[in-house]
């Protein structure tokens, strides 16, 4: 269990933490001069075994706020303290208004000093926090009275948080690898040491990691988890992490850094979808309002852009769009806190949905029921992504990209196809990703294809049937190529597509001319037979016809669809007999010569070199024949048998 502290300056924070576990965790020179928190601090103590604590310390100086922020994050039980002599004062509020934008809701509070007052003061004390916190997640937290000087009530309160280490929130392990850099240093001997709390999955010596701000990959070549060696860390865990590779230095990790999984391929984000929450206290913002931005333990500028409307009224929610002016990382669920940056006062928070959203159509009803979706999802503790996945199913024709989903909500691909499943939906493939869609939106979608199909059949009736990829095409184009061909295979496994080579087709579809190319064709056909070996080009064939060649080579095309001629050149057509029979020509010259010369082709069916040329070259082409040197051999004399 990780305690955070919180409250206004000099209300014995630190005195308090160091009553309860005998560790300073001051451990600034000038914190020590001043008497005053600047840095978080952090106590490891000694409790019986099979029970971890740890406790961070943060400041309590308004001018320090960041640091307050940065030492939040990871923490899950709160310890609010308040001194008796002070009452709630203007940080008190405020750190406890960060941290319910931060979603903390487990905790308790220390009024300290209270060697200081009488038991008058104690009582309205007591009745101010009550009040304080009555609207709040920490709404009716045990209050302790307590004294670091005499020590009054430390005992009573010691034993109360060992008893909640004892018994810690179950959270169970997710996704891959996440820490937060909120310190930096070199040790001598060992190297860069990054610590911060470990947001989600585990992490083992010897593993690699990357760090987001530069890309690079490091080796994980020791660790510390809760202030003792260890062999592996787990989410929740405050971590130091010796780092070693090929240019890690402290110079390339900056502070608010994020250390993750090397499978965790998130790249640098500026612009990510959000829901808004501004604080009641807070004036109205607008759309495109500048603000700081607090996210993980790194601080930003941003914008923060709307889009349900133009103005977010305070205590509100809206869903809308963080827009930064340097790229971050983050994944669905993570909280920010957004600042004023010219005055300095808290104005609300935010949380993450989704990474680098689409430039068009953010304000669709559709994208926005998606948005809200992936909100529901994130008012779980673990993420429930069954909200999310539901929608999405309903919503999107183009299917859910399930990698991409996994990856914004950093969990496993797996986890996500059995909530699909359980929802009834289907996921395919493509190219090694995965989409999924609903039931519905399958048989809409192959109904489509069927659909497409059949409307070729009729416009294009001499054609076999139609290509898979043009297929896709036509009836889905919003889906991948891949993902369509699957759709297409499910239709020939189920006899409701035929397949023929690359071409599918309606059982019992017959390739046919048209009335128009048919009585077309009883004209061409004793043209083109009269010279079997020489048929006329389409040019010579339009003027006879007084038709244009496209016309005439249109027609012919369907005719070498149908296997009534082969298309030997671009305007030679020859019939599918006379084919057949060059071909037997062909194998004769071979098994006479060992060898077929082009010359003696040539001589034998009767035309010219070049065209003899051309024949034999198509031969080559369909695999019939191949070229050695300026000779051929047969390759294939099954092929007209």
């Amino acid at each position: 269990m990780i305690v955070g502290t919180a409250g206004h300056v000099d209300h014995g924070k630190t005195a308090l933490i160091q009553q309860l576990t005998g560790i300073d965790t001051d451990r600034l020179k000038e914190e020590k001069a001043r008497g005053l928190t600047i840095e978080p601090g952090f106590a490891y103590p000694e409790v019986e075994e099979g029970v971890e604590l740890g406790f961070v310390d943060v400041p309590g100086h308004v001018r320090f706020l960041h640091h307050m922020l940065s030492g939040s994050i990871g923490v899950d039980t709160v310890l609010l303290v308040v001194a008796a002599d002070d009452g709630v004062m203007p940080q008190t509020v405020e750190h406890l208004q960060i941290l319910t934008l931060l979603g903390l809701d487990r905790g308790l509070v220390a009024m300290t000093k209270v060697d200081r007052v009488d038991a008058a003061r104690r009582r309205r004390v007591r009745e101010e926090i009550t009040a304080l916190l009555a609207d709040s997640p920490l709404a009716g937290a045990a209050i302790h009275e307590v004294s670091s000087t005499s020590g009054e009530g430390i005992e009573d309160l010691r034993e109360r948080l060992w008893g909640l280490a004892s018994k810690p929130l179950e959270a169970a392990v997710h996704g891959h690898f996440r820490l937060a850099v909120d310190r930096v240093f070199t040790k001598a001997g060992a190297g860069v040491v990054v610590t911060g709390t470990a947001l989600a999955g585990h992490i083992s010596e010897g593993d690699t990691i990357r760090l987001v701000a530069s890309g690079t990959k490091a080796r994980v070549r020791g660790l510390r988890r809760l202030h003792r060696d260890s062999e592996q860390a787990w989410q929740g865990d405050r971590v130091a992490l010796n780092l070693s590779g090929d240019g890690i230095s402290r110079d390339i990790i900056p502070r608010g850094d994020w250390v993750v999984a090397e499978a965790l391929e998130t790249p640098g984000l500026q612009r990510l979808d959000m829901e808004w929450q501004l604080l009641d206290t807070a004036p109205c913002l607008k759309h495109w309002a500048p603000i700081q931005v607090h996210l993980g333990v790194g601080r930003y500028s941003g914008r923060l852009s709307l889009l349900e409307g133009q103005h977010l009224a305070p205590g509100k929610r809206m869903l809308g769009q963080l827009v930064l002016d340097e790229p971050v990382h983050a994944c669905l669920g993570d909280r920010c806190v957004i600042r004023d940056p010219s005055v300095g006062v808290t104005l609300g928070g935010g949380v993450v949905l989704e990474g680098d959203p689409p430039r068009r159509g953010q304000r669709r009803p559709e994208r926005l029921a998606w948005l809200s979706a992936l909100a529901a999802s994130t008012a779980h503790s673990p993420l429930d992504l069954t909200p999310a996945l539901k929608e999405g199913l309903r919503l999107k024709p183009e299917g859910v990209d399930l990698d991409a989903l996994a990856r914004n909500a950093n969990v496993e691909l797996s986890t996500l196809v059995e909530t699909v499943v359980a929802l009834g939906g289907e996921t395919l493939e493509d190219r090694g990703r995965s989409r999924a869609f609903s039931a519905d939106t399958v048989a809409a979608l192959q109904h489509r294809l069927l659909d497409t199909v059949a409307a070729n059949h009729q416009r294009e009736p001499s054609m076999l049937g139609t290509e898979r990829g043009r297929l896709t095409r036509q009836a889905i184009p919003q889906l991948p190529e891949a993902t369509g061909r699957q759709l297409i295979e499910r239709l020939i496994e189920r006899g409701r597509l035929e397949p023929h080579g690359p071409f599918v087709a309606l059982p019992g579809h017959l390739a046919t001319l048209s009335e128009a190319d048919e009585a077309l064709w009883r004209r061409l056909e004793p043209l083109i037979a009269a010279t079997p070996f020489q048929p006329p080009r389409v040019r010579d064939l339009a003027e006879g016809e007084s038709l244009d060649e496209a016309r005439i080579r249109e027609a012919l095309t369907a005719c070498a669809r149908l296997g009534r001629l082969y298309q030997v050149r671009r305007d030679h057509f020859y019939p599918a007999a006379a084919v057949a029979e060059m071909a037997t020509i062909v194998q004769a010259l071979e098994h006479e010569h060992g060898r077929i010369n082009a010359a003696a082709f040539r001589d034998r069916i009767g035309t010219g070199r070049k065209l003899a040329i051309h024949i034999l070259e198509f031969f080559d082409k369909v695999g019939f024949t191949r070229r050695i040197g300026d000779e051929r051999v047969v390759r294939n004399a099954e092929m007209w048998q």
